[in-house]
């Protein structure tokens, strides 16, 4: 028991280094949630796994368009990785040390991120990736990680897009009123 007068130091912990799981496969709101997540890390110690998935195409086994010749010579694996590295590139280095791994996993998106995240802190993915439909306000990966995922789940808006210039700019200048 301290003497009168004087105040107990709390005993020193030492912070658990945290892990974060990003989503990343080259779209604006993927890189969006890059940029987060190494921003979140760099205020809380954590680490980033920057996590790429590629699936071979449909017209593998014949069926499609693309002859299969074309899709058996392509290195999907590379494609990935190339681009990961890439959007790791663009968005620059980070004020503060944080340590960002880039992995490239076979499978489907959503699959790849629910297994790379089961033992992480925190998933962080955009609500708009390459597929789909541009109209729609969340992802179908996005939507299956905030369903299924073990941990929490942050999704990123990306840029607004718009096919209409004039609403683009529109919407910019309604932007720039509010700040």
């Amino acid at each position: 028991m301290p003497a009168s007068g004087q105040r107990q130091q709390p005993e020193a912990t030492h912070p658990v280094a945290q892990r974060i799981v990003v989503g990343v496969d080259g779209s604006d709101s993927s890189l969006q949630a890059l940029r987060w997540a190494v921003r979140y890390a760099q205020l809380t110690g954590a680490s980033v796994d920057a996590v790429a998935a590629w699936e071979y195409p449909a017209p593998v086994g014949g069926w499609g368009m693309a002859p299969l010749a074309m899709v058996s010579e392509t290195d999907f694996g590379y494609l990935a990785a190339q681009q990961l590295k890439d959007a790791v590139a663009r968005i620059g280095r980070p004020r503060h040390h944080v340590l960002i791994r880039q992995l490239v996993a076979e499978g489907n998106p959503a699959r790849v991120l629910l297994d790379a995240s089961a033992d992480a802190d925190l998933l962080v993915v955009g609500n708009r990736g390459h597929g789909g439909f541009a109209g729609l306000l969340l992802g179908s990966v996005s939507q299956h990680c905030v369903h299924h995922a073990s941990c929490p789940v942050v999704v990123i808006r990306g840029p607004a897009r718009t096919e209409n210039p004039q609403v683009a700019e529109a919407d910019g200048n309604r932007t720039r009123q509010r700040r």
